[in-house]
């Protein structure tokens, strides 16, 4: 059986009231606009507290876009959008060098990659060679082109959304490029209440254009450096190891998970704790954000007649916590 974070450890080291409500009023704005979703509303926050890219993966419709938009808007950065399609090339995403006249030159035009926040809709609908390029925006914050490597803005965040695999045009994105999503979540359809709400409700772009800014990009980048100094047990780190063994002996999954998925999980654990008023990661944490985290790198074993999310559940419950 699991094993749940205790009442003394919940308040044990607990931050001030004045520390953790800037990411309580995040959560609560963006949660006005993506109504009846707190859960996913958080575990996103975490994500990119985490300075971890995220996936959304949904049919149309339930909200993935508009989420991304609140986002970036309550952290006030800059944002872009970008509709990924079977003809879009690297250069529609990177950017483009184009003769000037006045300056006898070749100038760079940035694409829409040179923001902070990057929508990339729909990614699974585009080619390799623009996955590609988007891989190496995601893995080192830089892009090449024309013969340069150009950084990227800083914080630089991939929220993409892809449709379910069996819709027409789609493809399966690459493991490589599923291993550098940190998490990858699902929407769902809004439960009565809250799409009655959504539509008795004011529009949601009228919304959005409204929302202001819960904190500067650089108050955001002191809460994601606070990521690093949650404490972690040796008893924690056990936990993980053992998970992270466990996905790899070979009985649960076609290939076990990645040292880079395991410092991820661990990155996230240590974003939620703080997210939660925490200067330690329990084994809570874990157990919460193990399935968005690792499912989406994973391949259940065919006979084992489960998806990946449900085999990940199953190895989670049978691993004890030391």
């Amino acid at each position: 059986m699991l094993r749940k974070e205790s009442s003394t450890a919940a308040t044990a080291h607990t931050p001030s009231s004045a520390q953790t409500s800037q990411i309580t009023r995040l959560i609560d704005q963006v949660s006005t606009i993506i109504v009846g979703k707190h859960e996913q509303v958080t575990l996103s926050v975490i994500c990119l507290l985490a300075s971890g890219h995220l996936l959304i993966e949904d049919v149309p419709g339930v909200g993935k876009t508009t989420l991304s938009h609140a986002l970036a808007h309550s952290l006030g950065l800059s944002f872009s959008r970008i509709q990924f399609t079977a003809d879009l090339l690297p250069s529609d995403l990177i950017g483009v060098s184009v003769y000037d006249r006045h300056k006898e030159d070749f100038v760079f035009h940035p694409g829409p990659v040179f923001a902070q926040v990057l929508l990339a809709d729909e990614i699974n609908r585009a080619g390799p060679r623009t996955q590609s390029a988007l891989l190496e925006a995601m893995e080192e914050r830089q892009v090449s082109a024309e013969g340069e490597t150009r950084p990227l803005p800083s914080p630089f965040f991939v929220i993409a959304t892809q449709n379910p695999g069996d819709q027409l045009g789609t493809h399966p994105l690459p493991e490589s490029q599923l291993d550098r999503f940190a998490m990858r979540l699902s929407l769902g359809y809004p439960d009565p209440a809250a799409e009655r709400a959504l539509m008795v409700g004011e529009d949601r772009r009228g919304l959005l254009q409204a929302l202001q800014p819960v904190m500067t990009p650089q108050e955001w980048a002191q809460w994601q450096a606070r990521v690093d100094t949650v404490h972690v047990s040796a008893g924690l780190l056990d936990y993980l190891q053992a998970l992270i063994a466990a996905t790899r002996d070979g009985r649960w999954f076609a290939l076990g998970l990645s040292p880079r998925a395991g410092l991820s999980l661990l990155k996230l654990a240590r974003a939620r704790a703080l997210v939660l008023g925490r200067h330690h990661v329990s084994p809570e944490d874990l157990q919460v954000l193990w399935v968005p985290a690792v499912a989406h790198r994973l391949q259940a074993l065919p006979q084992s007649g489960r998806s990946a999310a449900a085999q990940a559940r199953a190895l989670l419950e049978a691993v004890p916590v030391p």
